[in-house]
């Protein structure tokens, strides 16, 4: 199973009330979590920690589509570093694939 970011997961269970009529309780059964744990997670700010991974595959898809899709891992994971961004190479290459 993969992780799954719980503000994203919240959004979804709110969004199936609204798109499908379906109840938060069957939604959090479904999905097998709490319903005081989607009360607590709805409508929460993201931290910096879970905004990071989004804002990095932002970045690096810039720079790839910046290149012409002609750029590999390696010359993006340069290029972020050059920027200033402390990532690995393997982390790029994962969001990179």
């Amino acid at each position: 199973m993969t992780e799954t970011d719980p503000a994203a997961l919240a959004a979804f269970i709110g969004s199936q009330r609204t798109e499908h009529h379906v109840l938060h309780r069957l939604a959090c059964r479904v999905l097998g979590v709490s319903e005081s744990w989607f009360y607590k997670w709805r409508g929460r700010p993201a931290t910096a920690r879970e905004v990071r991974p989004g804002r990095l595959a932002d970045a690096i898809r810039q720079i790839f589509e910046n290149s012409g899709g002609t750029y590999g891992s390696p010359k993006v994971w340069l290029l972020l570093i050059r920027a200033g961004r402390r990532v690995s190479v393997n982390t790029v290459a994962a969001s990179h694939g």
